[in-house]
C-alpha cells in the first residue's frame, strides 16, 4: 500500500496562508494521456488547456500561493464504454496519482473516482484506490446521463461509501439539457453558469430523496461555494411546501449544514457574506480549481481576495485555509 500520510504543520499563531490545504485540484496524468493516445481515445493537441498538468507547474503554483498540501481529483476524459478498458483507464490514472503522492508525501494526496453509471467499477475503484493505493476520499460527478447523485439507482454505491464513512468530493461535468456545446445558452460556457446549477440540483436532490438521512456517515463536499445553494436557502425555506416531498422549513438549514463547501471558482468578496451567513464557516474549505482556473487568477486574484475578505474573521480564515480540511480528512495531518 502506498502511504497517504501527510504533514501540514504551521506555526500555531498564523492564519494558515502559508500552509493551505487545496481540496479542489484537477489532475490529468501525463501517463494517462500517453495511454489514452495509444488507445486512440484522445489527441493531446485537441484537448483543453486544463489537461496539460505537470508536476513543476503544480508545485510552483502551490509555493507561490502558500499551499502546503493538495488533494488531487483524478481526471479521465473520453467516452469509454467497454468495461475492461474503463478499468484500465482508471488504473493508469490512479497509479499516476499514487506515484505523485508517494514521491511528494507532504504535498499531494488524491481522491479515488466513483462512477454513477457503473457501480461495479466504482466498487473496484474503492478497493484499489482507497485500500491499495491510499486515497484519502472519493470523487464523483454531480450527475451522469441526466441522473443526479443520490438517485435510488446509486443506493448500492452510497451504502458501500456509508459503511466506510467516506468523504465525497463532487463536481459537475455533464449538464443535462445542454446544447451541442454543453451549455444551456449558446455562447455561454457550461462552467460559467450551468455547472453551478448542476451542483445546486444535486445537493437539493440529496435532500429530497433522503440520502442525507439514510446515509448519515457520508460527507459531501460541494464545489464552487455550493453553486447557487447558499443564495437560495431562504427561497427553499419559504417555499418548502412546494417541494416533493414537502420538507419542514426549519430542516432546510439543518441539511445545508450537512454539506462542506469549497472556495474554488473562485468565490468573491461579493458572495462570501451570504455563504458565511448561510452555512457553518467550519465547513468551508480552500480550493483552487487549478488548472481550469489559470494560475495567475489563483495566485494574484482569488487567494488575496479570500485572505483580505472583511466578511471572514481571522479564526475563520485559518479554518478555511487549512484547519477545516485537516479535521475533515485526518490523514492529511498525520506525520
Amino acid at each position: 500500500m502506498i502511504s497517504a500520510h501527510l504533514s501540514a504543520s504551521a506555526p500555531a499563531d498564523d492564519d494558515a496562508r502559508t500552509s493551505r490545504v487545496d481540496v479542489h485540484h484537477h489532475f490529468t496524468a501525463p501517463a494517462w494521456l500517453d495511454w489514452a493516445e495509444a488507445q486512440g481515445l484522445v489527441r493531446r493537441d485537441r484537448l483543453p488547456w486544463w489537461t496539460r498538468w505537470d508536476l513543476d507547474s503544480a508545485l510552483a503554483l502551490m509555493d507561490r500561493t502558500g499551499i502546503r498540501t493538495t488533494v488531487m481529483t483524478v481526471a479521465m476524459l473520453g467516452r469509454i464504454q467497454e468495461r475492461s478498458k474503463r478499468e484500465d483507464s482508471a488504473r493508469v490514472a490512479l497509479q499516476a496519482a499514487a506515484e505523485v503522492a508517494a514521491s511528494h508525501p507532504t504535498r499531494f494526496a488524491f481522491f479515488t473516482p466513483v462512477f454513477l453509471d457503473d457501480l461495479d467499477l466504482s466498487s473496484w475503484s474503492l478497493k484499489y484506490g482507497l485500500d491499495d493505493l491510499g486515497a484519502v476520499g472519493v470523487s464523483t460527478r454531480t450527475s451522469a446521463g441526466g441522473v443526479y447523485l443520490g438517485d435510488p439507482s446509486h443506493d448500492r454505491l452510497l451504502a458501500e461509501l456509508n459503511d466506510r464513512s467516506e468523504v465525497i468530493s463532487t463536481h459537475p461535468m455533464d449538464v443535462p439539457g445542454g446544447n451541442a456545446a454543453g451549455a444551456g445558452v449558446p455562447g455561454l460556457p457550461p462552467f460559467m453558469c450551468d455547472f453551478l446549477m448542476d451542483t445546486t440540483r444535486a445537493a437539493i436532490n440529496l435532500i429530497l430523496d433522503g440520502t442525507l438521512d439514510r446515509y448519515p456517515n457520508l460527507t459531501f463536499v460541494l464545489p464552487h461555494g455550493g453553486g447557487f445553494l447558499p443564495y437560495m436557502a431562504t427561497r427553499l425555506e419559504l417555499f418548502s411546501n412546494h417541494l416533493t416531498p414537502e420538507i419542514e422549513p426549519s430542516r432546510i438549514r439543518d441539511y445545508l449544514h450537512r454539506f462542506y463547501y469549497d472556495t474554488a471558482g473562485p468565490i468573491s468578496p461579493s458572495s462570501t457574506p451570504t455563504l458565511m451567513a448561510t452555512v457553518d464557516p467550519a465547513r468551508i474549505l480552500y480550493g483552487t480549481d487549478w488548472p481550469p482556473t489559470p494560475a495567475h487568477i489563483v495566485s494574484d486574484i482569488a487567494a488575496p481576495a479570500l485572505d483580505s475578505d472583511p466578511a471572514i474573521a481571522d479564526h475563520q480564515l485559518r479554518g478555511i485555509n487549512r484547519d477545516n480540511a485537516l479535521r475533515l480528512i485526518p490523514a492529511l495531518a498525520r506525520a
